[in-house]
């Protein structure tokens, strides 16, 4: 499982010209979901994202988490996060997790953030989306479970 995680002022997401999520202060997070992803997985990958202390504090030093700045998260899918690049100029997606499986574990993502952070808004599954975002910093990490 992958998680780019995105420090954010703002983010929202759209499909079809409709705003379908949006949040200020926070975390727009990329999830991807890989062949061998279970909800031990996925629980152990949200216990990181959720404790990541990457806010600044009154020192300017990133010493303060989500709960403590009360941020909200995006969570998209993004199943190309598996995209592997190795052979030739067309990325194969053969890693990425199948799409009944990698929807379910992205629904189960969201119902386990949903009972630690109080504003959670979401993308669409295999839909056709626009991301925008303000990234603050700018700051990214990528979380692997592979490297956990």
């Amino acid at each position: 499982m992958k998680f780019i995680v995105q420090r954010v002022l703002e983010s929202s997401v759209s499909v079809d010209g409709e705003t379908i999520g949006k949040i200020g202060k926070g975390y727009m997070v990329l999830i991807g979901v890989g062949n061998e992803d279970t909800k031990e997985i996925a629980d152990k990958m949200i216990k990181k994202m959720v404790g990541l202390r990457i806010f600044e504090d009154e020192n300017g030093k990133t010493n303060l988490s989500l709960a403590d700045v009360k941020g909200s998260l995006l969570l998209i899918s993004q199943f190309t996060l598996y995209a592997n690049c190795r052979k030739g100029n067309r990325p194969s997606f053969i890693e990425a997790g199948a799409p009944d499986k990698a929807e379910q574990l992205y629904e189960y993502i969201i119902s386990e953030c949903q009972k630690q952070v109080p504003i959670v808004e979401r993308g669409k599954f295999g839909a056709d989306m626009k991301v925008q975002l303000i990234n603050d910093g700018p700051f990214t990490i990528i979380l692997d479970s592979e490297k956990l």
